[in-house]
């Protein structure tokens, strides 16, 4: 993807961030505290589990020595927490995103996996609730461990969980005369956004919206599970969004919100709200239900997004989640299946942009990202992890200059199929 100068770069970076990552290590081996960053943080999001990723891709595409063990290494602290620790089950933060990284981990080193088979039982009691009372998205709802269970192919338990999770989908669901909609309540949003939308919403992004919902169903589907429930979930689901397309003469094709009798806005460009993470949605549920009209409205507003004047995306920094490395995975991603060099040099765009962020010398690994704190203010931080920290900004750098396909964006909801399954 890069040129002899971009590439270059990308490699400086990306051993300045592994450097990084093997120095937090050794600190917290010297010093086996539990307040260290990943005694105490484990998370595939932003923790030991996702870092543990990080050095598997870097063994597995012959990037660095030593990057196996590193991997290996960080995997336990995420068993070691699994095992002691009180945590939630959701993907991001909590039990399924670790066992996650454990399968994923292994499959791609050629070890052999913890059994995982309680993990899958627990989860399956726990979708099993009806009515459902909690989220439904990526980060930390049905859809994240729907991302799990997807993961866990040839477990009967993971497989039941599935059809569960398509059942917990279809009872949320509101239908209209527009199709389906999932609803988020004012008691599911954090102190900030309630303030803001004191009668709740209906989320358009992929990372706690529809779009997740989408593209998971859309595996779901050309994993032979539940077809019947799942194909009229997508059919209605897919109608109702794209209903929500705002006028043309906007700079986005969708709002990060739909609230009924209040405007829609612009959105910025990014992977968690935004036409690039919608566009890789309903590209994979199309690409997986041999609909072709899915992926073409996908192309098509993937093509708008690449072609948006940058001034108006409303990038501030370098990471996955909202800045400019989940903008070019996903223009690679598109690329890739596509062949199209508009995708090319959207992609390159974006890691151009990334390298300008890096700061010799500040942050961590010179870069810094926009995100809450502890007391939920918004500052400049480093951060070590996926969505947010360097490992996902180096995962990016490699995917980049690697004929390793970059399989960890499964957790993104952005693997592009390369080919479609055959509806029926």
């Amino acid at each position: 993807m890069l040129d002899k100068d971009h590439a270059q770069a990308a490699v400086t970076s990306l051993n300045e961030i592994a450097a990084e990552l093997q120095s937090a290590l050794e600190t917290h081996k010297q010093t086996q505290q539990r307040q260290q960053p990943y005694s105490s943080n484990a998370q595939l999001g932003e923790g030991a589990a996702g870092i543990a990723v990080f050095f598997a891709y870097l063994e597995a595409t012959g990037f660095m020595t030593g990057a196996r063990d590193l991997a290996l290494e960080y995997l336990n602290i995420g068993i070691d927490a699994l095992t002691s620790q009180p945590m939630d089950p959701s993907l991001f933060s909590g039990f399924a995103g670790i066992s996650w990284a454990i399968q994923h981990v292994s499959n791609l080193l050629g070890t052999t996996p913890d059994d995982l088979t309680e993990i899958d039982l627990v989860l399956e009691k726990f979708v099993s609730n009806s009515p459902w009372k909690q989220d439904y998205d990526l980060i930390v709802g049905l859809v994240g461990i729907g991302v799990y269970c997807l993961e866990r192919s040839g477990s009967a338990a993971a497989a039941r969980s599935l059809e569960l999770i398509v059942d917990r989908l279809y009872e949320l669901g509101e239908r209209g005369e527009e199709g389906v909609r999932w609803f988020t309540g004012p008691e599911l949003l954090i102190q900030q956004q309630r303030e803001i939308y004191p009668q709740g919403y209906y989320n358009l992004g992929m990372a706690h919206g529809v779009p997740g919902i989408i593209a998971v169903l859309g595996k779901i589907y050309a994993a032979g599970i539940a077809c019947e429930k799942t194909s009229w979930l997508l059919d209605q689901a897919i109608r109702w969004f794209l209903q929500q397309r705002l006028p043309s003469e906007m700079n986005s094709c969708f709002s990060g919100f739909y609230i009924p009798g209040r405007p829609s806005e612009d959105s910025r460009l990014a992977w968690c709200y935004g036409d690039a993470g919608i566009a890789a949605a309903l590209f994979i549920a199309g690409r997986c239900t041999g609909q072709r009209p899915w992926e073409e409205e996908a192309l098509e507003i993937a093509r708008h997004s690449a072609n948006r004047a940058p001034e108006t995306c409303r990038v501030r920094d370098v990471c996955f989640c909202h800045g400019s490395a989940g903008l070019a995975h996903i223009f690679n991603r598109f690329y890739q299946v596509t062949r199209d060099e508009l995708f090319a040099g959207a992609s390159r765009y974006w890691i151009d942009q990334s390298l300008q962020y890096r700061n010799p010398g500040g942050g961590v690994a010179g870069y810094t990202v926009w995100t809450a704190d502890q007391d939920g203010q918004i500052v400049s931080l480093g951060r070590h992890g996926l969505i947010e920290g360097i490992a996902g900004v180096g995962l990016t750098y490699l995917a980049a200059m690697s004929t390793v396909e970059p399989f960890w964006d499964r957790i993104f909801l952005v693997d592009l199929p390369f080919q479609a399954t055959q509806k029926g």
